[in-house]
Formats: structure tokens, C-alpha cells, sequence
């Protein structure tokens, strides 16, 4: 619990959606992809994003005023005439505390769609460049010669379907290039003929009356080729998985968050923004029934319980926030911190799944026999809300491949960071749902023609195609820059200039492509503004023309997209070796079992292996976390040195000692017994030193284990140290054993270390926990001390805390005991 709300207690965004369609009874599932490599995919292969979109207001609101200036002051780069008018959408923050400040357009009042523009700061708030969606926004006449109701007539017309309401056209101005027009801008709902909802905008020229552009708030993930394609298809029934919390279709058996009240569970998440798992029960509106039961589990794992397809759904979501909010710093879909309603078992046999700006909605396929609930499903289809968000992308031309193929690749990375051991991470798109009838996936990232539409590479008419499949060489280049050329697991990925390309990872590829999203694309984004953009983003993050900057130029020209170079310049900086922390001089008594957590950070922010050498028998390291554990067997003194490998081979390395006492310490003990005073804290702070407020009483938001006091050392939720030390004797000639009783809870996600606590007997360090510790109710800890027998040593309790999320570290009952 966040001690921040326990003091605290004492702009609209047009959204994108998308459907998914799959055969009318389910074949033989895929075969499955091989397990991701060691360190690759799971929360610990991501690490948080250097720089927000979401700073304090006060730095947002500086870096907003600080971009009106430059504004004004660069009239002419803004192609600004009389009657603009300018509105923040949104600003990202780099750590150094450069700014990059989004802005909508509008002339007379009337919304500006092609006028947008991102000002970029220098780190002390100073001009650095503006970026313009298109080379000009010139002055129009806002008188039409065209009805409305013309103009409504003609948007009406634009619906393949049936039309259930048209809206009132509103004057709008179109930008394209170096022209502007006046159009008439019509909202038309209805439903299209496979059954897909829609609410269609449809810009009419206000003097020709032809339609300029339309663009849809609920967005398909398959073309209608491949929708009609897979309505027809057939194949056989899922398999049954094994009982749990929920017992899902296609990620087996999963932990779901969920709401109690009294002795009913429902599908309501409290710890994703309360988003909730409706059962449409084949209806086509409202919102459906929440899923609810008496026991907390839910699902059968086959699609004859309808709350299989269920969990799918909920666990879909709660995965997809979590990527987001833990590895790029987005605090939900919206950036608000809420969930978003999961809407199953839509309409009749119907073959899709959409994003309709608000909400997810899932049909149930041909036979109502193969749910579209896939991981990679609900992934793609949400990423399009953040995608919406940061960019207001349509579907039309290049710009469409861009929107459809960034949501392929978040989807993905959602699929990598749950990994998922029944839906193992891969680069394909939603292979288990069986979307031909076939066997085969939607969509092949690594070599996107094997779909038989899409291209592996960039040519002028890409423009031209659905966007389910112009994003062929958007889903190729980011496979390149993720993994590289070749065959690496997962499929054979080829160049279409013979190159050969070696990946950075998910982690980097993903940075890299949000921070282009979130500080440089345009609404008009095209294949070459993306090459551009990625490469201001790599240049922002990683350094102009080092390793990363030159992988992003390279996978782009392995896919035919080249051009001159944005960010000129020399890799000035060598990004460094990653940084051990030394845990301090370590004991321990052979039989009885250690756990040291080694902490070490990359500057580059990548992931890290571990390795040591000098380790006593008994003990090993994991090489992923940096988790030394084991149960020593042999006594003696040894030197450990444990390094740190980042992607670029670069080390860094700790060396400390480690002595291990033989069982049953030795000699006579002359004073055995307790040697802590008040380790309950139920005296207050005497005798111990402790900063203000860490000794805390029941109902301060943590409950003492036995007692009524405690020691509560951080949970602010701010940049925060905490500590609580006492002096202890012990007596010579005994063996002597330090315990407490801990508890973590926390507000971050993940493997990854943000907030610490470390314990320390005089100079030994002799544990380190951390937010990735947290668990249910107080766990006790044990040390062996006895090589301090016969001197006076320093317990000390020190957490630190960064300025994210809150990690509480409770203490109780904490003894040190001579025998």
C-alpha cells in the first residue's frame, strides 16, 4: 500500500479498432513455435523506458509554454497564417530533460486533419526544430458550395452495410501536401456486412462534393479477403487444459485479478484500472454481463464453458497494460490509468474481434466454434488506442500500413513479455486461432510474403495496398532490427539487399520504434518519415551513429528503404560497462541454505547474463537475474567475483569474500540468548535510530505480525531512503543467528529491481530485496552471523525508493540470538 494515498486520504482522443476473422470450427492447432531464448522474452527481458509521456504537471506544463514560444518565434517553419490556432495533445520528457510537445491545428475554429506539428526542445527549454505533417497548411475559403446534406447523402453512401444513424456534418479543413481544402465531415454508424460495427468519418469536398478521405473508429485486423476467407474455413475442436484460476482457450491456465464482494468473484481488475470481462451471449450492442462466480475460477479451458474465452480476454488486457505501463511508462490504454471493458461472445458465428476507440469486442467465429481471444489478438487491437493516442493515424495509403503494422509489432511484445508457456512468444499473429483454416498464421513478421500478399520489401505502389498488408515491410524492418537476418528460431528472415543484419533485441526495437511514435511521427506518416523518425529516436536514446542508430539504417535499407542521413555526425560516446553493486563480505553456515540477489544497471538500459567464479560448493547463479542461491556444503573462506555481460559483451565485475562456518558454530558461548532490544517495535524507536515515521502502528495502511508495531520503511511512492539500525554485543565463543520478519508489497510490475532494501551486520552486507521480492504476508529471514562473534556490530535496515511506484518494505519481530 502506497503510503502517497494513505496522506492524500487523511481531452477527448479519436481511437482506432480491429477485428481479427478465423475458420468456422477450429483445426488442429499450429505447431508450436520454439521456446524464445533465455533472457529474451518475460518482464525481465524489458526495462523501463528513459524518458515519459506522462511527466509531472508542472514539467509538462513548462514544456508546453516553453513550445507556444518556439511556436511563435518559428511562425514560418509552423506554416502558420492567420486564424491557426494551436492545442498540446501531448509531451515526452528525456531524461536529460530535452521535450518533444505534440500539437493540434486548427484555422477559424474549424479542426485542421493533416496540420499537426511536434516542437522539440533542447534540455533547457530552448528552441532545437519543428516538424510539420505536411510541407504547408495554407489559408481556405470556409464558405462551401456544397450542401450538407448533400455532403451527408454522399457520406451515407460510403457504407457497405446497413446505416442505423448519420450524423450532423461539421466543416472541417483537410491538409495533403501543399494543399488545403474545406470539407464537410460526417460521422455515419452502421454495420457492415460481415457484421462489423462502424462508425465511419467521411470528409466531402465542400466545393466538388467528392469524397476526400474517410477513416474508421473501428478498425479491422484482417482485410475483407481474408475475413471472407476465414468465415469458410473450417478445422477441429481446442483441447482441454488443466484447471486453475482461469482455465483459458488458448493460454492455458492462467492468474487472473479479480474483484470479491462477499462470496462473489467477477471479472473486474482492480489492479489494471478496474477493467472488466463482459458475456455478450451473442448479442451485438450493450455491455454485456460481467463474468461472476462463488469460487474464483473461471473457465474450463474449451470453449464449451463460455468463461474460457473469458479469461482469455481478461488476461489479454491485464498483460497488454502491464507492457505498457512497465516498459514504455504509460499508465493504461488512455494513459489514464484505466482499464478497458472486454466485450466475448459477440453476435452469431461471427469472425472478428474490433477496437472500437473505447473497448474490446470478440466474436466467436464460424460455429461459434473458435473464440478470438488470442494474446496477440487483444495485444494488436489495444495497441491501436495507443497508437491512435500518440499519432491519430487513419487507414488510407502508407499511413494505414504504418498503423496496422505498429500494432503487429506491440502486439507481439505484449506476447514476449507475458510469455506465456501454452501461447510461447513468436513472430507470428495469431497462430493458435488458426485464421486460414490452414495451420498458418494471420501474418509473418520475419518474412511477411509468406502470407502470399504481403511484401518482404518497400516499393513506391506499397501505398496502394490494404493496409493488412502494406505493413509487410514495417513488420520485416522491425523483425530485422529485433533479431536480425537469417534464421534465429523462429523462421528465416531474408534482406532484399543480400545484407546481413544483427539484431538488438526486443527490448531496444521496441524503445526505439515507441519513441518515434511518441516524438516524432506525424499523421501522415509514410515509409520514409518512419526511417527518419526511428533514427532521431535511436540518436535520442542510444547516440548519433552508434551501434543502435546504424542497426535502425541497416534493417530499413535490408527492406528498400533508404535515403540521406537525418543526424548527422560521429558515436561520440561509448555507452559504457554495466555497474556491479559488491553486496559486501557474505557468511553462511554449511546446511543451511542463502539467497543473495546481485544488483547491477546498463547504461544502455539492455538486459544483462551473470556469471561468478569463486562461488562456495553448493551455491550457483542464475544467469538471467543474478539470483546466487543454493545450500553450502563445504566450510572455508573463498573469493567471489561475479560479473555482468550486457548485448554489446561489455562487463563490469564485483569481488567480495565469502565465508562459510561449519554446522554447529564451536567453543562455549558466555552470554547465549537475545541480543536485539524491543525487535518488535512495540516500544517505539528505542533503542533503536530510525528516520521519521518507520515505526508505524496498525491501521496506518500495514498490519504489524505480532503486536501492534512494526517497522514500515518506504512506500511513498517518490525518490525516498528509509532506515532503522541498532547496535548489538555478540558475545564471544557463540554461534549466533539474526532473523526477521519481512514483508513487500509494491506498485511495480516485473522482474525488474527499482526500489531496495538492503540489511547489513556492521560491514556485511547479508541480503538484498528488493520490489521484485513482493509477495503475500511476512516471510522469515535467517542469517548466520557467528563470525561476528566478540564484537559490537551495527543491524542496520536501509530501503531505497526511486520516484516511480511505491515498494513498502515491512519489518517485524527481529532477534538476533547467541547459542
Amino acid at each position: 500500500m502506497s503510503r502517497r494515498r494513505i496522506a492524500m486520504a487523511s481531452g477527448a482522443l479519436l481511437l482506432t479498432a480491429g477485428a481479427v476473422a478465423v475458420p468456422g470450427t477450429a483445426a488442429t492447432a499450429a505447431p508450436a513455435a520454439p521456446a524464445p531464448k533465455p533472457g529474451t522474452a518475460g518482464p525481465g527481458a524489458f526495462s523501463k523506458a528513459p524518458f515519459t509521456v506522462d511527466p509531472p504537471p508542472a514539467t509538462r506544463k513548462k514544456a508546453i509554454d516553453n513550445a507556444k514560444k518556439a511556436l511563435s518565434a518559428h511562425a514560418r517553419q509552423a506554416h502558420t497564417v492567420s486564424g491557426h490556432a494551436f492545442t498540446a495533445r501531448s509531451v515526452v520528457v528525456d531524461a536529460n530533460g530535452a521535450a518533444d510537445v505534440r500539437f493540434d491545428r486548427t484555422y477559424k475554429g474549424l479542426p485542421v486533419y493533416g496540420g499537426d506539428l511536434i516542437v522539440h526542445l533542447k534540455p533547457n527549454g530552448a528552441y532545437e526544430a519543428l516538424n510539420t505533417a505536411a510541407p504547408a497548411t495554407p489559408a481556405v475559403s470556409t464558405t462551401p458550395k456544397v450542401a450538407a446534406k448533400a455532403a451527408a447523402a454522399t457520406a451515407r453512401s460510403q457504407v457497405k452495410g446497413t446505416v442505423t444513424a448519420t450524423g450532423k456534418p461539421a466543416l472541417a479543413v483537410w491538409n495533403s501536401g501543399r494543399s488545403s481544402q474545406l470539407v464537410w465531415e460526417t460521422v455515419v454508424r452502421g454495420t457492415l456486412e460481415d457484421g462489423t460495427p462502424t462508425v465511419l468519418h467521411v470528409l466531402v469536398d465542400t466545393h466538388k462534393g467528392t469524397v476526400v478521405s474517410t477513416r474508421d473508429e473501428v478498425h479491422s485486423m484482417l482485410s475483407p479477403a481474408q475475413a471472407a476467407k476465414a468465415a469458410q474455413a473450417a478445422g477441429a475442436p481446442a483441447k482441454a487444459l488443466t484447471a486453475g484460476t482461469g482455465n483459458s482457450i488458448y493460454s492455458g491456465t492462467v492468474s487472473i485479478d479479480l474483484t470479491q464482494s462477499g462470496s462473489t468473484w467477477t471479472m473486474k481488475d482492480p489492479s489494471h484500472g478496474n477493467g472488466y470481462t463482459t458475456n455478450l451471449n451473442h448479442a451485438t450492442s450493450g455491455t454485456g454481463t460481467t463474468f461472476s462466480n462463488t469460487t474464483g475460477t473461471f473457465g474450463n479451458g474449451t470453449n464449451s464453458d463460455p468463461a474460457s474465452a473469458g479469461v482469455d480476454a481478461h488476461y489479454g488486457a491485464a498483460k497488454t497494460f502491464d507492457y505498457f505501463k512497465n516498459v514504455h511508462g504509460r499508465n493504461g490504454i488512455f494513459g489514464n490509468g484505466a482499464g478497458v471493458p472486454s466485450r466475448t461472445h459477440y453476435g452469431n458465428a461471427y469472425v472478428n474481434a474490433f477496437w472500437d476507440g473505447s473497448q474490446m469486442t470478440y466474436g466467436d467465429g464460424s460455429g461459434n466454434a473458435r473464440p478470438l481471444v488470442e494474446l496477440d489478438v487483444a495485444g494488436h487491437e489495444m495497441s491501436h488506442g495507443v497508437s491512435g493516442a500518440l499519432t491519430g493515424w487513419d487507414e488510407t495509403g502508407e499511413t494505414g500500413g504504418m498503423n496496422e503494422g505498429t500494432s503487429d509489432i506491440f502486439g507481439t511484445m505484449v506476447e514476449f513479455y507475458a510469455n506465456n508457456a501454452s501461447d510461447t512468444p513468436d513472430y507470428t499473429m495469431g497462430e493458435l486461432i488458426n485464421i486460414n483454416g490452414d495451420n498458418t498464421p494471420l501474418r509473418y513478421m520475419y518474412q511477411p510474403s509468406l502470407d502470399g500478399a504481403s511484401p518482404n520489401c518497400y516499393t513506391s505502389g506499397n501505398g496502394s495496398l490494404d493496409p493488412h498488408y502494406s505493413m509487410g515491410p514495417l513488420n520485416h524492418w522491425f523483425y530485422l532490427l529485433a533479431q536480425g537476418s537469417g534464421n534465429h528460431g523462429y523462421g528465416n528472415s531474408p534482406t532484399c539487399n543480400s545484407s546481413t543484419v544483427t539484431g538488438l533485441g526486443n527490448d531496444k526495437a521496441a524503445k526505439i520504434w515507441y519513441k518515434a511514435l511518441a516524438s516524432y511521427a506525424s499523421s501522415s506518416e509514410n515509409y520514409a518519415r518512419a526511417r527518419t523518425d526511428s533514427l532521431k529516436a535511436a540518436a535520442d536514446l542510444y547516440g548519433t551513429h552508434c551501434t543502435e542508430y546504424n542497426t535502425v539504417d541497416a534493417a530499413w535499407a535490408a527492406v528498400s528503404v533508404t535515403g540521406t542521413d537525418p543526424v548527422p555526425g560521429t558515436c561520440s560516446t561509448n555507452p559504457g560497462s554495466p555497474s556491479v553493486t559488491s553486496p559486501g563480505n557474505q557468511t553462511g553456515t554449511v546446511g543451511t541454505a542463502v539467497s543473495l540477489q546481485i544488483s547491477a544497471s546498463d547504461p544502455s538500459g539492455g538486459a544483462l547474463t551473470y556469471s561468478a567464479t569463486g562461488l562456495p560448493a553448493g551455491l550457483t547463479i542464475n544467469a538471467s537475474t543474478g539470483l546466487i542461491s543454493g545450500t553450502p556444503t563445504t566450510a572455508g573462506t573463498s573469493t567471489v567475483v561475479v560479473t555482468a555481460k550486457n548485448a554489446a559483451n561489455a562487463t563490469g565485475s564485483a569481488t567480495f569474500t565469502w565465508t562459510i562456518n561449519p554446522a554447529g558454530g564451536g567453543g562455549t558461548c558466555s552470554s547465549p540468548g537475545n541480543k536485539v532490544t524491543n525487535g518488535g517495535f512495540e516500544s517505539g524507536t528505542t533503542p533503536w535510530t530510525t528516520t521519521s515515521g518507520v515505526v508505524s502502528a496498525n491501521g496506518s495502511g500495514e498490519t504489524a505480525r505480532t503486536g501492534t508495531h512494526f517497522a514500515w520503511l518506504n512506500g511513498y511512492g517518490s525518490a525516498h531512503t528509509d532506515s532503522a539500525t541498532q547496535s548489538v554485543t555478540i558475545p564471544a565463543g557463540c554461534k549466533a543467528s539474526l532473523s526477521f520478519y519481512l514483508h513487500i508489497d509494491t506498485d511495480e510490475s516485473g522482474s525488474t529491481v527499482y526500489d531496495k532494501l538492503t540489511v547489513k551486520a556492521g560491514s556485511t552486507t547479508l541480503a538484498t530485496y528488493s520490489n521484485a521480492n513482493a509477495a503475500t504476508g511476512y516471510a522469515l529471514k535467517t542469517f548466520d552471523v557467528s563470525a561476528l562473534a566478540g564484537q559490537t556490530v551495527t543491524l542496520s535496515f536501509s530501503g531505497t525508493e526511486d520516484a516511480y511506484l511505491q515498494t513498502s518494505f515491512v519489518l517485524d519481530d527481529v532477534s538476533l540470538t547467541a547459542s
